[in-house]
């Protein structure tokens, strides 16, 4: 695994400082706050201070499960607060951003321009709005950014509570959806590592359970299914309900699993004035053209983009487009 390769890498920049602080991307998931939660288990073997920055308001159910037992376990902070936990040293902090590389999708900008060294850990392709000045280890192979860090907890033996070894176990079965997608035999391996540290099963799915409430409104995207192309499967949501980010993705994913469909695309209000597109593929069609096509970006699995102050009916008929000229 590419994080075990370049662990000296990881070292150096960690031998360097007194003080870390974890950040992953904005509106959290189960894999990025595994993988930090992971990562703040090495870190204290090290024996660093170390803090996670959480800015987000409001959660998703796992996540919030999450926070409310953990809550006085683990040293969470907001990016308001960073000044007072930093090194006097500027030098001797370090940032640790997890599961994202891309400087418009992280928990704080604050963060960002008040520490100066910067550490990537991460499991997509980098983008555009990649940062270009933070030192990168990236992996896209792996299934998720939980098991690059589980692999770090096995390959230098850090003893952990079997409930954080659940936490990570779910971010590992969430961005597989189920084992479904992104996953190679190491995934099953940490997996079942994991699984030897007591990591829970049934726990596990009580921190995927879901709000009855956002699936049933999931599941009206379900109602306007399209297929382009042959293969490609199309749905937009209406204009008078607001989703978040992530209810786009799930919905992108589950279209994964029809015959004959090898990628997929949603669309939806994701803010008053922003609309939301998440794309998905197994990897035969290449979704990555298209959404670079339209100013997103992501992989060959998976991405996303955003307009601001348009209709979802002009962002529907420009992906066709797009769609229909790369079927030609």
């Amino acid at each position: 695994m590419s994080i075990i390769k370049e662990r000296r890498k990881l070292n150096r920049e960690i031998r360097k400082v007194n003080t870390i602080f974890l950040m992953a991307h904005k509106n959290l998931d189960l894999d990025a706050l595994g993988s930090s939660i992971g990562m703040f288990q090495v870190l204290k073997k090290r024996r660093k201070k170390c803090y996670i920055i959480i800015d987000d308001k409001t959660h998703e159910p796992g996540v919030q499960k999450i926070l409310r037992e953990l809550e006085g376990c683990i040293n969470i902070i907001k990016s308001e607060e960073i000044e007072e936990y930093m090194s006097k040293k500027k030098n001797r902090n370090l940032l640790i951003i997890l599961d994202t590389s891309k400087k418009d999708l992280v928990q704080s900008q604050e963060a960002l321009d008040k520490i100066e060294k910067k550490l990537i850990i991460d499991h997509h392709e980098l983008g555009k709005t990649t940062l270009k000045e933070a030192t990168i280890i990236v992996d896209n192979k792996v299934s998720s950014t939980c098991e690059m860090i589980a692999s770090l907890i096995e390959y230098y033996d850090v003893e952990i509570d079997s409930y954080y070894a659940t936490i990570l176990l779910s971010g590992i079965v969430l961005d597989t959806n189920n084992y479904t997608l992104n996953t190679t035999a190491e995934t099953f391996y940490m997996s079942y590592y994991l699984s030897s540290l007591g990591a829970s099963a049934k726990k596990v799915q009580y921190l995927l359970k879901q709000d009855l409430k956002e699936y049933t409104e999931r599941q009206k995207l379900m109602s306007s299914i399209e297929t382009l192309e042959g293969s490609v499967a199309f749905t937009k949501a209406t204009p008078y309900t607001i989703y978040r980010r992530e209810d786009l993705a799930k919905v992108a994913d589950t279209l994964l699993f029809f015959n004959n469909i090898e990628a997929s695309f949603v669309i939806g209000k994701i803010g008053k004035d922003t609309i939301g597109v998440s794309a998905r593929s197994l990897g035969n069609y290449d979704i990555l053209k298209v959404l670079e096509k339209i100013g997103g970006g992501g992989d060959a699995t998976g991405g996303a983009a955003k307009f601001e102050k348009t209709t979802i009916s002009k962002v529907e008929q420009e992906i066709k487009r797009i769609i229909k000229e790369e079927g030609e």
